[in-house]
Parts: structure tokens; sequence; C-alpha cells
């Protein structure tokens, strides 16, 4: 960090342009191929600053162009994510980390440079974050457990499609939503599986079901088969959503929803919709784990971003059963102004 003090002082407008240069390789790497008027469109700055911008990162060899526009050349690739760990120095999101784990008494935080709500690849960046921090755990054998969502999806999709082989086993930790099949815990589950090298286990079964019925789907033995091994899992990883978000995706009635508003619910996590305390505000009769199974998973690691889901994550945080939260800049200061208001 004094080294970066350093050249700040020497040359006071270096932040300025790295942060543009990296937003700008970071648009070109999530949307490419793009035309100029997309990139300023995104980045909210001239077609000629863009123009200026792209010169210099054409001549060093970071980007080429094509009939179909702009694109990322692998050097590129290489100097951006190079690039993460200097942005990350510059914003002191290590201090952040070590800030945050402390006050929300998380075992670890991992904050990616950004903000998921206004950057179109802060996505990406997140899944990518928690991919490789995935890797780096998860051991020979190990039983991961998945929820479904848009981040775990991008999760799936950041992998390498080959050279990982960690035989290990991937299992859906929650039924079907009845929704986009892309973004369920089955098919996050068996795309995991495939970009680690290991098999997969799904659960056959909607996760919202009337009361009368969640005995008798629990007891069914294929179901009770999965479930139970996912509360055997090494890793879960699962997503947060805001709960009017949650509430809709579960076709909840508008009476429910403002119910919920109501009462102050703000975050949703394994059918348990939380305040920003972390007090169980409405719970679903739902298949797959339940907030009580969590206890027993030596790592739980909860992903979420976006400046908008602040309130959601420090909601579910509150309740304790999180070992490792991924997130964004976006996030991590909005939660640093809350604890403080706190």
């Amino acid at each position: 960090m004094d080294r970066l003090v350093a050249l700040q002082q020497i040359v006071p407008e270096l932040e300025l342009f790295l942060e543009r240069r990296y937003n700008m390789l970071k648009v070109i790497r999530s949307k490419g191929p793009v035309g100029r008027r997309f990139i300023a469109a995104q980045l909210k700055c001239s077609e000629r600053v863009v123009r200026g911008e792209l010169d210099v990162l054409r001549e060093q060899g970071l980007v080429f162009t094509s009939s179909l526009g702009v694109q990322l050349s692998p050097q590129g690739e290489n100097v951006l994510q190079t690039l993460q760990d200097v942005v990350r120095e510059f914003h002191d999101l290590e201090y952040l980390e070590e800030k945050l784990a402390e006050v929300l008494n998380v075992g670890k935080m991992i904050v990616v440079p950004g903000d998921a709500d206004v950057e179109p690849a802060g996505k990406r960046e997140l899944a990518e974050a928690t991919a490789r921090y995935l890797c780096s755990i998860l051991c020979e054998g190990d039983v991961l457990a998945v929820t479904g969502g848009t981040t775990l999806a991008k999760v799936a999709e950041s992998f390498p499609s080959m050279g990982i082989q960690k035989h290990v086993t991937v299992v859906s930790a929650r039924g079907g939503l009845g929704e986009d099949v892309e973004i369920q815990a089955n098919t996050i589950a068996a795309r995991l599986a495939d970009k680690l090298g290991g098999t997969y286990r799904m659960l056959h079964a909607p996760e919202d079901v009337l009361p009368c019925y969640l005995e008798q789907i629990m007891n069914e033995p294929k179901i009770r088969d999965v479930i139970n091994l996912g509360r055997r899992a090494n890793v879960l990883l699962h997503g947060i959503g805001t709960a009017e978000e949650m509430a809709k995706r579960r076709g909840l009635d508008g009476e429910l929803i403002m119910r919920l508003i109501t009462e102050g619910a703000v975050g949703e996590a394994f059918g348990y919709y939380f305040d920003s305390q972390g007090n169980i505000v409405y719970n679903t009769s739902s298949v797959g784990l339940r907030l009580e199974d969590l206890e027993r998973i030596p790592k739980v690691i909860t992903v979420g971003g976006g400046r908008s889901k602040a309130w959601a994550v420090m909601s579910v945080l509150s309740r304790g059963y999180c070992d490792i939260c991924i997130t964004d800049e976006g996030v991590a200061r909005r939660l640093m102004t809350l604890k403080e208001l706190n």
C-alpha cells in the first residue's frame, strides 16, 4: 500500500486512468464483442474518451477489433486478472474485509472490487472469486451442497471447462422453484460436478409445498437420501436474495408480500425471511436443507453482491450460520455504513 501511495503522490492522475481502463476491460470481457457507443454508455463517458483509451489498449495488445466490435485478447485477460489485485490495494479492500469480518462475526470476508448493481461485469467477478475460493478449499471426496439462483449459476459458468479433477459429489440443497431451469439448484449441481470432475445428486422435488404434504415428500426414500447427503456436506454454497425479490420468485400473493415488508423482512435464505437483525419474520414449508442443518456443515459459504443486497446480506449473516462471505465492494461499503448507524 505504501508503494501505491507514493505512486499517487508522483502521478496523482494514476488512479483515474487505472480505474477507467480496468473498468473498460471488464466491460469488453463481459459483453464483447462490443462497439464504442456501448462501452461509453456503460462507463458513462464520451465516445471520444473511449476511442482514446481503446487506442492505448490496442497498442498494448490487450484488445483487438473485428467487424463485430472490440474484444479482449488473451493478454488482456491476464492483465485484467493482475489489475484486480492492484485495484484491491487502491480501494484498501483488505482492510474492509478484516473490519467487516470482525463486526459481522464472520470467519472470513472476501470482497471483490465494484458493484454488481451498476457494473455489467460485477456478477461475473463475484462468481469468479467464488470459483477460485472453492477450488482452493475443496478436497478429494468432499460433498459440496449448492442452492440455486443467478449468482450461483454464474459460479458454475466461471470454472474452466476442463483440467480440474476434484472428484467431489455435488448435491442440490433445495428443491426447484419452477422458474428458469438454468438457475435451479439441480442444474447448478450438475454443471459444477462436470467442471470439478465429480458426480452429482439431484433433488427431484418442488421447493415450496403445502404444509400438509411436506412430511410425506420429505420421507420419500430418494428425496430423503439426497437431503441426508446434503446434511453431511463438507461445504455448502448458497446465495442470498432480498425478501421482496424472493417472495415474488416464489409466487407469494401480494397481501403476504406486503406483510413481509411491513414486518421488516429484508433478506431470504433456505425459505426463511429475516429482518435486519436476523430475526425470522416468516418461513415457507419447503423441501431441502433447513436453517438448522447449517450448524452441522463445517464450511458454509454465502455469496451475494450489489449494493441493493446489503440489508439482505446483513440479515442473513446476523444468524451466525456463515463461515465465509463472498461479496462485492458495493455491499461491503454499504454494510460498513449500516453497522456504523447501528
